[in-house]
């Protein structure tokens, strides 16, 4: 005779076991699709681990894409405490989508080497959804759009990140309805162009952080009244998310030299060398500028 499980006591709350169809988690998380996403093309044993984890980068580039819309279109409306909650979400997520090249970068030359060649001509630059935080970070360039001709859905969407203004230029409007002195010709820029640093822009930043108090993103106004605090820790908000955009480039840059040293890279990108020139850029330029006039 089969054995079958015993009945819970009495007052007990044992979970609910017995479903008429999938379970209420598969029908929200849809494990099972995710969980089956992985076509390997080789046996190494190292495919899975680069496979997953770049799996894995495309849902925190998810993510941050929404946190980052969130912060702009609060920062449209005049809601800096719905577009401060969005940034500082967004940095938690940047810290794990950072720690995401753990296991990449502990691949051996040779584990890598051993399954890259099926890559093909597949490169992350290709990402459509990493494309669109670099957008709103306000590296802008219509030429990026033209290796997603073939997806219209993706296409179109990057063509509408790309006409819409970036995060910062977002942030730098605010300042300006605030009665900041942001140059008019940087508020009427062509957002569609990659962002430039601006002398004004960069004394601006100067003034909010020589004027305010902060303790932080979350720390409390300053005592002058004026909204000073805000503004600092608005800065100091996408400071923090540029910061790990930089580390992401950096490490993003060290996983690679460890894997592949210098050479080029697949999709006909020049490897090293071009994440060594993307690494060495700052993000929202004028913010790390004006530090040095406090």
């Amino acid at each position: 005779m089969s054995q079958l499980p015993d009945a819970p006591e009495a007052g007990s709350q044992e979970p609910n076991l017995d479903f008429e169809g999938t379970t209420p988690y598969e029908d929200y998380v849809h494990a099972d699709v995710l969980t089956h996403l992985q076509d390997l093309r080789s046996d190494e044993p190292g495919e899975l681990a680069f496979l997953v984890t770049t799996q894995v980068m495309e849902l925190w580039f998810t993510a941050i894409v929404h946190e980052w819309d969130t912060a702009a279109e609060a920062l449209r409306q005049d809601e800096l405490p719905r577009a401060l909650a969005a940034l500082r979400r967004s940095c938690y997520e940047l810290v794990a989508l950072n720690a995401s090249w753990e296991p990449l970068a502990r691949l051996t030359p040779a584990e890598f080497n051993a399954f890259r060649a099926i890559l093909g001509e597949g490169s992350g630059f290709q990402s459509a959804m990493y494309r669109r935080m670099e957008f709103l970070l306000g590296e802008k360039s219509a030429a990026m759009l033209v290796p997603h001709r073939g997806s219209p859905r993706v296409y179109a969407e990057l063509e509408k990140a790309l006409q819409e203004p970036s995060l910062y230029d977002e942030a730098l409007r605010y300042l300006a309805r605030r009665g900041e002195p942001v140059p008019r010709a940087v508020l009427e820029r062509d957002v569609t162009e990659r962002y430039v640093s601006d002398p004004g822009v960069e004394e601006v930043w100067a003034r909010v952080y020589a004027s305010g108090t902060s303790t932080g993103p979350e720390g409390p106004a300053d005592a002058v009244g004026d909204g000073g605090g805000e503004r600092l820790r608005l800065g100091e908000a996408l400071t923090e998310v540029a910061e790990l955009v930089w580390r992401w480039r950096n490490d993003h840059l060290v996983a690679t030299r460890r894997a592949m040293g210098a050479k080029r890279g697949t999709g006909g990108s020049p490897g090293v060398a071009w994440l060594e020139k993307r690494a060495a850029k700052n993000v929202f330029p004028e913010l790390w500028a004006a530090r040095s006039h406090v």
